[in-house]
């Protein structure tokens, strides 16, 4: 062998060296950027990260401290006792997703007037509308309460389930968004104890309102043209009377066709064998339970037995039987002046729902694990 036979030997193994260690460089650095990626998207949350009532205490010590005037982050700092680090920048964050504080500057922090109507309220009242203002305009927590509002919360780990299913929450923050979102509405009186459940309660003057085309393109290709919502309710006295002026609007707002027994279901043979076809044949069922309907009970039982999906309504809890109670159901309040158009609103939201994630509003037979 030559000598540059020799050395060209002597070098292939150190390259081969060189090239490994390269590569395992490499790998460490992919491996700990998409580590420190993962973490970082795990670790986000778009939610105030403090109840809204702590989040007030920025803008507490301004006013106090500062006559309520812009101050700088040390000075901010300063009347509230703490440092200028990470966990005082997050709840800085924290009031300005509650509408509480805002950055007049960069590096200046200001009181908003929402803030003083919570700390400072002119009549009673003031400062319970601004932390409901407040939640009703916080990332995420605002979602949440607007799904579920006029209904009663999920048991445990339900809601838990439905806040990384339906809400996309990571399942780490679970537990913290849940004691920060129940907090805030139980401070906001949002949240009213009902035996061993919490009722959301609805109390919003303007319902948000998407159009019927939008609600329609969020359910897709799942509605096609002549779909029919079946409608199960008292026919006489004032409730007979809903279907006009809530739940047909209601179902054209969701894209669907409403149907009603008595107006709608017409021709020769038996009326049970009418009402049979019209529930089979619809795509979802709104039933109102309120006064406790025999012939309601006996048309929810057909949709029980065919598994179609219901949207429950009803006036009061002492309506809705035990053994529906699993299934959501939206409660209304009469005494409330937007009353009506909140229920148009939400029962066309559920439908919708129902139709997107059927298991929701379908009865669950104990004989099915058997």
């Amino acid at each position: 062998m030559s000598m540059e036979d020799e050395v060209a030997a002597d070098k292939a193994p150190k390259k081969a060296v060189r090239r490994a260690k390269k590569q395992k460089a490499k790998t460490k650095r992919i491996k700990k950027a998409k580590l420190k990626e993962g973490n970082a998207g795990a670790s986000t949350a778009k939610y105030p990260r403090h109840t809204v009532e702590r989040a007030l205490r920025i803008a507490r010590a301004i006013i106090e401290q500062n006559a309520g005037r812009e101050c700088s982050e040390n000075e901010c700092a300063n009347y509230v006792g703490v440092g200028i680090g990470g966990p005082f920048r997050v709840e800085i964050s924290s009031g300005i997703k509650y509408g509480f504080l805002n950055r007049p500057r960069s590096g200046f922090v200001g009181v908003t007037e929402r803030a003083r109507q919570a700390l400072r309220p002119q009549k009673p009242g003031d400062d319970i509308e601004a932390m409901r203002q407040a939640i009703l305009e916080a990332p995420e927590i605002s979602e949440v309460y607007m799904h579920y509002r006029g209904e009663d919360l999920p048991d445990g780990s339900f809601f838990e389930n439905a806040l990384v299913d339906k809400f996309g929450l990571p399942l780490e923050k679970v537990s913290e968004f849940n004691e920060i979102f129940l907090q805030s509405l139980q401070s906001a009186h949002l949240l009213e104890r009902r035996g061993e459940k919490f009722r959301v309660l609805d109390v919003t003057s303007t319902p948000e309102r998407e159009t019927g085309a939008d609600l329609k393109r969020s359910v897709g290709t799942k509605i096609v043209a002549g779909d029919s919502c079946f409608v199960v309710m008292p026919f006489a006295g004032a409730i007979g009377g809903y279907f006009q002026t809530v739940y047909e609007p209601a179902i054209k707002k969701a894209g669907l066709r409403a149907v009603r027994a008595d107006a709608d279901i017409f021709g020769t043979g038996k009326i049970i064998d009418q009402i049979w076809a019209g529930i089979n044949s619809a795509k979802v069922l709104v039933a109102e339970l309120t006064t406790r309907n025999p012939n309601v009970f006996y048309e929810l039982g057909l949709a029980h037995a065919l598994d179609k999906p219901v949207v429950l309504v009803s006036s009061n809890e002492e309506d809705v039987p035990f053994d529906l109670k699993h299934i959501r159901v939206i409660y209304y309040d009469m005494s409330d002046p937007f009353w009506g158009q909140k229920l148009m609103d939400k029962v066309a939201e559920n439908i919708v729902s129902a139709l997107k994630n059927p298991e929701e509003a379908v009865f669950k037979r104990v004989l099915d694990s058997h």
